[in-house]
C-alpha cells in the first residue's frame, strides 16, 4: 500500500499558454525529513524568473507549477537534526533548495554551482518523484541550510525580494570586491539593478547607474547613485573610458542597439563585467579586439552562498536598507494582473504578494 503524501495548497499555472490563469489547488510535498524545517508562508516577493518559467520563456516546465521563490514566513517546525533554525522565527527561502553539500563546490561556499543543485520550484526530489512547487502557497518544506532567519530589523515584505533579487546582486559585488576606492556601474535599472545599486552603496563603492534614457534618473540618485549616464547621449562613455573597476549588468534584453564594446571600454586594466541578468534567446556578441585594451574580462553570478546571504541580510539591517516595495494582497486575480505588470516593466522595482493568512488562514 502506497503511503500517503502530504499536500499544501497554492495557486498553479497549467501551461505556458495559460500562464496568466492561476487555480488555487492542493499538491504533494517532499516527506519530512531530518534536516527540514516547515515554513507557513507570511508573504513572496515576485519576480522575473517566475514569468520566464511559467511563459516557457526558459524551456519546458513541468506543470501544474507554483512559482515565487522570494519567501518570508515562520518556522513551524524543524527536523530532529536540524541545529541552524528554531521553531517561531521568521525565516526566508530563495531560489535554490537543496545541494549535496558534500561536493568540492558546497565545501567552499559555492554551493549554489552544486551539480546536483535543486530550485525551490520546477524541480524533482531525489527518490520522489515529486515536483517542488514555489511561494505563492501555503506552506513550503525546505532543508535547513536554505533556510535564512531573517533579522528583525528588516520587514518582510521589503526583505523577501532581497532572497532572489537581492543576493543575485549582492554576491557579484562582494566577490569581485565592491568597496571603497572601487568604482562600480551598475547597466539596467529594474528589479536587480535597484538592488546593485543599494548594496554597492552600503558597501562603500562609488556607484554609477548606466541606462538607455534619463528617466530613471531620479530614481538612482535617490537610491545613493553617485552618477548616471545615459547610452542615448552622444559620446555618453568619453569621459569615462577605463575608469570602472567593475560593472554589474542586470539588463534584460541585448536587442538592437546594444553595444557591448561601449561598455567594455570604460573598465580599468583586468575590470570585470559581470553578467547576472538572464534575458531570453539573448546572445553576448562579444570581439576579441574588445578585451585587448584594457585586458578586461567577462563573467556571471548565480545566486549566492548561505553565508553571502546571511551577510547581506545582516548589512541591511544594519544600514538600514529598504528595498522598493509594492504591496499586493495575494489572489489568483491579482497574481495575475502583477505578473502581466511586471511583464511590462510596470514596477518600482520590485512586488511582494501579502495577506496570505486572508487566503490559507491563520
Amino acid at each position: 500500500m502506497s503511503q500517503q503524501r502530504d499536500q499544501y495548497e497554492g495557486f498553479q499555472v497549467e501551461s505556458p499558454e495559460t500562464w496568466t490563469q492561476f487555480r488555487k489547488n492542493k499538491f504533494d510535498t517532499k516527506p519530512f525529513g531530518d534536516h527540514d524545517v516547515e515554513i507557513k508562508i507570511e508573504c513572496c516577493g515576485v519576480c522575473s524568473s517566475d514569468i520566464h518559467t511559467i511563459s516557457g520563456g526558459w524551456g519546458a516546465q513541468r506543470f501544474p507549477l507554483t512559482v515565487g521563490h522570494e519567501i518570508v514566513g515562520k518556522a513551524l517546525r524543524v527536523g530532529p537534526k536540524v541545529t541552524l533554525i528554531q521553531p517561531g522565527q521568521r525565516v526566508g527561502v530563495g531560489a535554490q533548495s537543496w545541494s549535496c553539500l558534500d561536493c568540492r563546490q558546497c565545501k567552499n561556499d559555492n554551493e549554489t554551482y552544486c551539480a546536483k543543485q535543486l530550485d525551490t520550484y520546477g524541480a524533482v526530489w531525489p527518490d520522489t518523484g515529486i515536483v517542488t512547487q514555489g511561494g505563492y502557497s501555503s506552506h513550503v518544506r525546505t532543508h535547513e541550510h536554505w533556510v535564512f532567519p531573517i533579522p528583525d530589523a528588516i520587514p518582510s515584505h521589503l526583505a523577501a525580494p532581497m532572497l532572489c533579487a537581492g543576493i543575485t546582486s549582492y554576491s557579484p559585488l562582494v566577490r569581485n570586491g565592491a568597496g571603497p576606492g572601487k568604482k562600480v556601474a551598475v547597466v539596467g535599472l529594474g528589479g536587480l539593478g535597484h538592488f546593485a545599486v543599494l548594496f554597492a552603496k552600503a558597501l562603500g563603492a562609488e556607484t554609477w547607474v548606466i541606462s538607455r534614457t534619463h528617466s530613471k534618473e531620479a530614481d538612482a540618485r535617490a537610491m545613493g547613485a553617485d552618477g548616471f549616464l545615459a547610452t542615448q547621449d552622444e559620446g555618453w562613455n568619453r569621459d569615462h573610458r577605463m575608469t570602472f573597476d567593475l560593472i554589474i549588468s542586470t539588463a534584460n534584453s541585448f536587442g538592437d542597439g546594444f553595444d557591448l564594446s561601449a561598455y567594455l571600454a570604460i573598465l580599468d586594466v583586468h575590470g570585470k563585467w559581470i553578467s547576472v541578468g538572464l534575458p531570453e534567446e539573448s546572445t553576448l556578441n562579444i570581439k576579441p579586439q574588445d578585451l585587448i585594451d584594457n585586458g578586461c574580462l567577462i563573467g556571471s553570478s548565480h545566486l549566492g552562498s548561505r553565508r553571502e546571504m546571511l551577510e547581506m541580510l545582516e548589512l541591511a539591517a544594519d544600514k538600514g536598507i529598504k528595498s522598493w516595495v509594492e504591496t499586493v494582497p495575494l489572489s489568483a486575480e491579482n497574481l495575475a494582473a502583477t505578473l502581466k505588470r511586471l511583464h511590462s516593466g510596470d514596477v518600482r522595482y520590485r512586488f511582494t504578494m501579502t495577506d496570505y493568512d486572508k487566503v490559507f488562514g491563520a
